[in-house]
Formats: C-alpha cells, structure tokens, sequence
C-alpha cells in the first residue's frame, strides 16, 4: 500500500477544539469505509486494526445491517422515541433477549441509558448505590470506565481525572489481577480489608471491572479471578459490576468477556459495537430483582435510538450464523498465532489478549518509544492501529471480527515489518 501524505485538515485545525486525539495519530482525511477498509478523499486505503476504538466489531458498513437501516429509513420508521414504545425496539428487545441472553442463562432487565457507554456505566453505579444504600466503590487500577464524572471515579487515569477535577472519595483502587508492576492478588486485599472491621474500609455498594482491561494495556482477567471475585461480592452483598462497553459484543470471541468464567454478575454494562453500524446505543443490564427505579428517576433525550435498535437487531442474528461462528474462531486463532510469530521475533516483547484482541507490550522491549515508531511504520504503509497502557507503551490489535483471512494476514505482516524495522 501507498506511503500516507495529509491531505487538506485545515478547517479542523481551525475551528475544532484541541481537545481532538485521534486526528492527530492519523492525520488523513476519511472519506469512505467498507468491511477492514478504510480509504482517504484522496483514495488510499488502510487496513483497519482500530475498529473505532471498538465500536465497529462487524466492520465498516456491513450489507446485512445496512440493509435493515436504508429498508427502515425508506419506510419512515419513526427515527427519535426518547422510551415510548416502538415497533424497532420490540424487535430488537425481542430478538436480543432470544439470541443473547437466554442461551447463556441472564435473566436481567434491560435499561436504554444514552447514547455513550459512560451514560450505561453512570446508570450502574446510580442503581448499585441505590440498591445497596451504599455509597462507596472498588475499582481496580488500569480501569477505564469513561469520561463523564461517575465514570472518571471509578477510572484509575490520573491523567483523565485531573481533567475532571475528581477526587473519587468514596472509591477505593486496588491493584488489577496484572499491570506493569506484575501480578497481584487483588481478591485477597478485597478480602482482607472487608473481613477487618479495622480495615478502615466498609463494604462497597459494587465492584467494577472490566472483564479485559483494554484502555490500561490489554490485561485479561483470568477465570478463576473473575470466580473468586464474584465470590467474594456475594459473600458480603455487594454487587458485581462487568464493565462490557469495549471488551464484548464479540471481542473477547465470545458475546460477553466473563462467559468464560461461568459467572452472572449482577450488573453488566454494554455499548460501542452493540449497534452493529457504529450508531450510538447502551444498556445496562442486571438481575430483575434490582430494577428499583422509580419512572422518569434516570432519563436521556437520546435514550431510544431507533435506527440503532434496527441495527442492533440485525448485528445481534450474526451469533445465530455458522459462518459468522467459524470466522471468528478462525481469526481469534490466527491473531493467537501471531503472538507465536512475534515472540519468536523479539522475546522481549510481552504479549496479552483473547479472542480478537491482542496487546502487544513494548514496555521491556524500547517503551512508548518504540511503540510510537511502530505506528507510525504502520500507519505510513496502510495499517490504522492504536496505543494504549500507562505510557501509550501497548499496541492494541482488534481487527474486525468478520475479517477476511487474507486482510487479516496482510494487515499482521504490515504490523511484523514494523517491529522488525523498529
């Protein structure tokens, strides 16, 4: 592929905030997508490994899903319903229900949170806290739950809460089962400081933890963390928050990342892929029992996103066909694979992921440094991928989940040269 050059960003550079990330790493101009491709307004295409930031598991304008939406907008479906009923969220409650939660035994209430998956994550601490009559949290270090104020608290960035002016006094952190500094047994600490009516530290209303930490470094959490965390919450009543909003919808290769551990949380949280089409939609979901709210006690304008619900419809069928199924054990096992490949390249390299997801860890292996050079190398001969970990350090691999094999390879060889080359 062609050697990437800036077309024309000066009316970004202009009028939009500096607050703008993204752009800044890929500095293209966007024009169109289709399935793992990206093209520019001046026609070069890039492989996309970056699937907006997660939000497009099902890649770029898939035909099945588009299909429903142009069949929705040529009929007139009703396009805004805050929660009224409609005819588009029936059949997505219907079908998500049939496909999703009914085979893997989740008897949970379903509610329409807004537009963003901090907005689900909000609604969740909002009903723990409400359930429990308790105020406080745990969270975990390396956690990222979102930008809004509920969210950036339970969030570990200093980075992130500085810029929101959160202190987060009612949340206490403890360190995740892995991150930089090696592995830790957090579920004792939890143990520990709630058994010790010294601890200082009184039983939460929740636990919130991402089944993979994606933000803070690709760090799965194991099965039997995950068992004996969720032990533990059921030991003293408090309830157990799965933040899904990144690590489900497919990614981990299955729907849900604590399937797996055989686990039912008590509140799960879903967004950015559920949609299907890249349109805003979030749940929180949770068992029948805690659905304690009162009408209209937790609201958003944006609540009823009808053309997401019909692509959130369509996207939620992909689990009942067999190509879809294998595809993506295919893939999931190609990028397992490529850890082999690189670990044979550099063993300095630290490499973490499930599925279809793949941090590789360039932390003891030339730091951000390196990470940075290899972006960029890749960026520069058609390859979208991201960083993320404390320092930017990681390289986040999620391709689309429908990938194509030979994309898939041509997109890994790209990423192989780069580290080769840096």
């Amino acid at each position: 592929m062609t050697t990437a050059t800036t077309t024309d960003t000066s009316v970004f550079e202009k009028l939009e905030s500096e607050v703008r990330s993204y752009c800044r790493t890929f500095p293209v101009v966007f024009e169109r997508a289709k399935g793992a491709l990206l093209h520019t307004d001046d026609g070069r295409p890039f492989i996309d490994f970056f699937c907006g930031a997660g939000s497009l598991n099902y890649g770029h304008n898939d035909d099945a899903v588009k299909q429903r939406v142009l069949d929705y907008l040529a009929a007139d479906g009703v396009m805004h319903g805050l929660d009224m009923h409609t005819v588009a969220k029936r059949e997505f409650l219907t079908r998500f229900n049939e496909i999703v939660l009914q085979p893997r035994g989740l008897d949970f209430k379903v509610q329409f949170t807004g537009p963003t998956g901090t907005d689900a994550v909000e609604a969740a601490l909002k009903l723990a806290r409400r359930a429990t009559g308790r105020t406080g949290l745990t969270a975990f270090t390396g956690a990222y739950h979102g930008m809004s104020r509920g969210s950036l608290e339970v969030t570990g960035s200093r980075r992130a809460r500085r810029a929101g002016a959160v202190t987060g006094g009612d949340v206490t952190f403890v360190p995740f089962e892995d991150g930089p500094l090696g592995p830790f047994d957090s579920i004792d600490l939890i143990e520990r400081l709630w058994a010790d009516p010294s601890s200082g530290t009184e039983p939460p209303a929740a636990v919130v933890v991402e089944p993979v930490q994606m933000e803070g470094g690709v760090y799965p959490a194991s099965r039997e963390w995950l068992r004996r965390l969720r032990g533990v919450t059921e030991q003293y009543g408090v309830l157990l928050i799965l933040d899904e909003i990144q690590s489900g919808c497919g990614r981990t290769g299955t729907f849900f990342g604590f399937e797996d551990a055989g686990i039912v949380p008590d509140i799960v949280t879903v967004s950015k892929s559920l949609s299907g089409y890249g349109l805003p939609l979030s749940l929180t979901l949770f068992r029948r029992e805690l659905d304690l709210w009162q009408p209209g006690e937790h609201t958003g304008t944006f609540r009823g996103n009808q053309l997401a619900f019909v692509a959130a419809t369509a996207a939620c069928e992909f689990w009942q066909q067999d190509a879809f199924l294998t595809g993506l054990e295919r893939n999931s096992a190609r990028l397992d694979r490529f850890r082999t490949e690189l670990a044979a390249l550099d063993p300095e390299l630290v490499l973490r992921g499930r599925g279809m997801v793949l941090g590789i860890d360039t932390a003891p292996a030339g730091g951000a440094d390196r990470a940075e050079r290899v972006q960029r190398y890749a960026f520069d001969h058609g390859l979208i991928i991201e960083r993320c970990g404390r320092h930017d350090e990681v390289l986040k691999v999620m391709p689309p989940l429908t990938i194509a094999p030979e994309l898939l390879d041509e997109g890994l060889g790209v990423l192989h040269d780069a580290l080769r080359a840096n």
